[in-house]
């Protein structure tokens, strides 16, 4: 059995390699009568389009989307939605060492002993080019919760985090790296030109905030919201761990310290902290949503690694190509579209059980 769909209601299916001629995803769910176009879709893959800057893969795509199905004079029909998005600068040449040798940390030997087979260019399906298509799929969710506000960012890059008291918003798109704090941001320009240049790669961590989920969206025990953030996040390349608000922190507080205290308010409970990251028992509280994913660094290095051929003999490999220093940077507009994908399935999910309850979603 193949698994390439996410989503209950609102469900995409990404297909595509990465040096193949094109990949893309097909949205099924998708209520009609929603404003769609090709621009709209688009400035989210620029987000995240490789060769924006020298701390990202030089390779050079366009990412273009076209639409081919599911949309009329600019609304969507309710039928599948196809996007597609052509490859245009693949130099699968670069690969030939692959072909007879496993990457350590890429999925090479795991997708041969899985299939027995395996698309070396690029690393084929496991590729991080996949995510263009998840993008693309995001953009579209986002027109089911226009009353949500998105925000993604790294906060940590090689080991260093930023400054929580130095955050800034409006500096997000001011830097390459995505980064709240001007002052990290800077500092990560030495950290990811000293690992480009020595063969390697590091790490990184994403956080993202969604403002305007009303309180109700998520299901319990089987479809919690958390844990389809986590199932969405977790599915994303290089991602090794996902916290829902204060996450693994929350195992070093106690009970009182971990509460979240309410007050009565005019429009419901007004809420003196958020260590749950805006989800109780599965369900959001009506608070920012708050999830950060761990993000290992790149395994396509030109370090020399030991490793083993499909024979099974010993040997050295160095992957040659293009590749991101820091995965993590082109990481952050992913985020932001599994998270759409995930919300916009709950809203949805939410409207079906409960109709009455519309006001609040």
């Amino acid at each position: 059995m193949s698994y390439n769909s996410f989503g209950r209601v609102f469900r995409f299916t990404s297909w595509g390699e990465s040096h193949g001629p094109a990949l893309g995803a097909v949205v099924d769910g998708c209520p009609p009568g929603l404003a769609l176009s090709e621009a709209m879709i688009q400035p989210w893959l620029d987000k995240r389009r490789p060769g924006t800057s020298r701390f990202t893969t030089q390779r050079q795509e366009p990412d273009q989307v076209r639409i081919l199905s599911g949309v009329f004079e600019g609304r969507t029909t309710g039928t599948p939605i196809s996007l597609m998005i052509e490859n245009v600068d693949q130099r699968s040449k670069d690969y030939s060492e692959v072909a007879t040798a496993y990457r350590p940390g890429h999925a090479d030997y795991a997708y041969d002993a899985k299939y027995g087979f395996r698309d070396y260019r690029g690393g084929g399906r496991s590729s991080a080019r996949e995510t263009a298509a998840r993008v693309a799929a995001g953009a579209v969710a986002r027109a089911v919760i226009p009353e949500v506000r998105l925000s993604a960012y790294l906060v940590e890059l090689g080991g260093d985090p930023i400054d929580r008291a130095a955050f800034d918003a409006a500096a997000i798109a001011a830097n390459p790296f995505f980064c709240p704090d001007p002052a990290a941001a800077a500092r990560w320009e030495a950290i990811v030109d000293g690992a480009r240049k020595a063969g390697s790669s590091v790490g990184a961590i994403v956080e993202c905030v969604a403002e305007g989920v009303p309180a109700g969206w998520g299901a319990p025990l089987y479809a919690k919201l958390d844990s389809e953030l986590a199932a969405g996040l977790m599915s994303i390349n290089a991602v090794k761990g996902v916290e829902i608000g204060d996450g693994f922190a929350a195992a070093r507080l106690t009970g009182e310290t971990n509460a979240d205290p309410m007050r009565p308010g005019a429009d419901g409970p007004v809420f003196l902290a958020n260590h749950a990251g805006g989800i109780a028992g599965g369900i959001a509280t009506g608070q920012p949503v708050v999830v950060r994913c761990a993000l290992k660094p790149t395994s396509s290095i030109l370090t020399p690694v030991p490793t083993i051929t499909r024979a099974g003999e010993a040997s050295e490999i160095r992957t040659k190509g293009r590749h991101d220093p820091c995965v993590g940077i082109r990481a952050v507009p992913v985020v932001e579209a599994m998270v759409a994908l995930v919300l916009a399935d709950a809203k949805l999910l939410h409207r079906a059980q409960c109709p009455d309850r519309r006001a609040e979603g």
